[in-house]
């Protein structure tokens, strides 16, 4: 049996604030559990949701301390089992009390050095042994530092190996080198250039990078983006010098959770073969539910992200007043930078019966407007994977992206002379480029009805369940293992 330890900051359903948690959610179930022993372990915050809390069983416990800033803290285990795959939770209330599993950065810095070590630290009292500890960005990251440094002591740790994903380079954990060797304990040779030296700060996910066995991004051409410096987030020469041992490898989705025959969320079922008839009925609905106007014929695009620079807003921004015309309404669901909130109030407020602006996260409008919408917008500056668009193809909506990580590799651009492609995408970041191609897009939507209707025929039967990212990583793990 090969034993791996999935360690992350979130994981559905227990937590979630991103894509990070869905993947630590799904992925590890579509492992074959006659071959694969795959478990995981994430903080025990107050804000997970009292009807799994209550659930939770105490394993074990112990005093841990991490360098002179954290001296002999109280370190709890605790289990809970849900469809056949086994959780464990770090329980600490002073660093895990909270409303949300991220706030002030120098504290959080301080709570994953503890959840760190404190995963490493279980291992032996839980009586299990991974092959392998798959970490998950830089909340994770000195994981494989401790493995490789302080914990290479013990006999228990020797032949462990540990793997990091890269989910979003641009959040890396970086503090001042004396704070973090007051956290840590790291001697003064781990904080050197070649090390988790960065810009005379320290840098957690620096340090995983260096330290890991191997590194994965969320897709390919992520992986070989993040090696340049106009994305590399001040890594790229640290990337491209570990490149022999990075792959990306894109995210899937769950097949069951996102399937509109079955889906109890939306107004009405339908599948690939009755999309043209039922598809619109849940456009309907959403228009009477949000105040547009009601009207079958109106070309509805739907944008579901956080409101962040990173998410390319400001494009929006500049064509909006052009982008909503007579025929087109614009649903947006999501939170984030109050300027990007206000901005889709505003425009609300003056296309009231056109614009929808939800400055909030609802899981059930969601899967409404995924259903609803004709068209999905994701106009990123960069996009390590993005699930978006990968839902928009299961529930017929056609996604309209700029060419960049994951959004490449996955979304491909329509060819009307060929009738080919399942989406629209646009290659340089700017504004009157991304406005012409939704325009053609809306010329394919409402001139060319069957082609439109064959492009979300061939979207609809595009495969991004697991298990086809599942094989990849099965790959890796037995090259690790076996070397």
């Amino acid at each position: 049996m090969k034993k791996i330890l999935f360690a992350a900051s979130e994981c559905v359903p227990f937590i979630k604030t991103g894509g990070l948690a869905d993947v630590c959610g799904a992925l590890p179930k579509t492992f074959d559990k006659k071959e694969w022993d795959v478990r995981v372990v994430i903080p025990n915050y107050t804000c997970i949701p009292y009807e799994y809390r209550s659930k939770f069983s105490y394993v074990t416990h112990f005093y841990m301390g991490s360098g002179s800033y954290i001296k002999d803290k109280y370190v709890g285990v605790l289990q809970y089992k849900l469809d056949g795959i086994t959780y464990y939770f770090i329980d600490n209330e002073e660093y895990f009390s909270c409303q949300t599993p991220y706030g002030d950065i120098r504290y959080d810095i301080e709570k994953f050095t503890f959840f760190d070590k404190a995963v490493l630290s279980m291992l032996p009292l839980i009586d299990f042994q991974p092959n392998i500890i798959h970490c998950h960005d830089w909340e994770t990251g000195l994981i494989p530092v401790f493995l490789k440094n302080e914990f290479m002591g013990d006999a228990f740790f020797w032949g462990i190996k540990s793997i990091l994903t890269v989910h979003n380079l641009k959040f890396q954990g970086v503090w001042d080198i004396k704070t973090m060797q007051g956290l840590t304990g790291f001697s003064k040779n781990l904080f050197t250039p070649d090390k988790l030296e960065y810009k005379k700060d320290a840098n957690m996910l620096k340090g995983g990078l260096v330290y890991a066995d191997y590194i994965t991004t969320v897709s390919d051409s992520y992986a070989k983006e993040i090696q340049s410096p106009e994305y590399g987030e001040g890594l790229h020469g640290l990337l491209y010098a570990r490149r022999l041992d990075m792959q990306g490898i894109v995210n899937g989705i769950d097949y069951d959770v996102y399937n509109p025959k079955t889906d109890t969320k939306i107004y009405t079922n339908y599948d690939v073969s009755d999309f043209r008839k039922k598809k619109v009925q849940n456009k309907l609905k959403l228009q009477q539910d949000l105040g547009l106007a009601v009207d079958k014929r109106k070309y509805m695009i739907g944008l579901i992200s956080r409101l962040t620079d990173q998410k390319g807003l400001d494009l929006i921004r500049y064509v909006m007043d052009r982008l909503v015309d007579d025929y087109t309404q614009f649903v947006v669901i999501g939170t984030g930078d109050a300027y990007y909130e206000n901005m889709f109030r505003h425009y609300a407020w003056k296309y009231d019966d056109r614009i929808s602006a939800n400055i909030c996260y609802s899981d059930d409008l969601a899967h409404k407007l995924y259903a609803a919408a004709d068209a999905f917008l994701m106009p990123s500056r960069f996009e390590p994977c993005g699930l978006t668009q990968l839902i928009s193809f299961r529930y017929g909506t056609v996604p309209i992206v700029r060419e960049t990580g994951g959004l490449k590799d996955t979304v491909r651009a329509y060819n009307e002379y060929e009738n080919t492609g399942d989406g629209f995408s646009f290659t340089n970041y700017n504004g009157e480029e991304m406005l012409n191609t939704i325009n053609y897009s809306k010329h394919i939507y409402f001139d060319r009805k069957k082609q439109w209707n064959q492009m979300v025929d061939r979207g609809m039967q595009k495969d991004f369940s697991w298990n086809t990212s599942k094989r990849r990583y099965e790959e890796i793990y037995d090259y690790l293992i076996n070397r």
